[in-house]
């Protein structure tokens, strides 16, 4: 998508450290899956002590699969093609399976915590990955088995724990993930960052309201 001119001024309006931006609204747009977030910038005047506005403009994110957005005050805002928040969208899935048994399995079960934790950061719930027929220290005591199904980068990582515990760990990448379409579209995700909040899509595109 041609984003024009639009999404540079709107960040370049958003990239000194007294500009900020104010999220006004957000509502769906002509399909279901299309998300119209309202933005207004301002720069903070020292003088007056509050925000002098200066454009307004409204970012349609198209073929939206997840968001997590607050109304309000924000400092930065990025569109990224690359995120941890992306992986479960655009990258492979690989199922981890090990074998043998730990010397301290509460320390084993703490390092992978924290490895999921460093790999997808506190956007992603360990839960949702690992395999949920056993309680994770239950199942690390078992002696084989499925630890869990996650985006490859996270899958490689807990082998690597795996093993600096002694314990073999492999991965099956059977479930591939295909980035095109039947039509050669890409199908991998953007994120839309605003300070803590962020909408996942297919696209976004920048429309300036005017001037305020």
């Amino acid at each position: 998508m041609d984003f024009g001119d639009k999404r540079e001024k709107l960040l370049g309006e958003l990239r000194e450290k007294e500009d900020y931006g104010i999220f006004l609204a957000a509502q769906m747009g002509g399909a279901p899956s299309e998300l119209q977030l309202m933005l207004q910038t301002a720069r903070f005047d020292e003088q007056a002590q509050g925000l002098r506005p200066r454009s307004q403009y409204i970012v349609r994110a198209l073929g939206v699969v997840e968001h997590r957005i607050s109304l309000g005050v924000f400092g930065s805002l990025f569109i990224a093609e690359e995120h941890p928040v992306l992986l479960h969208y655009n990258a492979p899935r690989a199922t981890i399976l090990f074998e043998g048994q730990p010397d301290d399995v509460h320390e084993l079960a703490l390092d992978i915590h924290q490895a999921y934790l460093s790999t997808f950061g506190p956007w992603r719930e360990m839960g949702r990955d690992l395999n949920r027929e056993k309680p994770l220290i239950d199942l690390l005591r078992s002696g084989s088995g499925t630890l869990a199904t996650m985006p490859k980068p996270g899958a490689e990582r807990m082998v690597r724990v795996l093993k600096h515990h002694g314990m073999t760990g492999t991965l099956d990448e059977s479930r591939l993930y295909d980035a095109n379409d039947e039509h050669r579209r890409s199908r991998n995700m953007k994120l839309l960052g605003i300070d803590d909040a962020y909408v996942i899509a297919l696209d976004f595109s920048v429309d300036e309201m005017g001037r305020v």
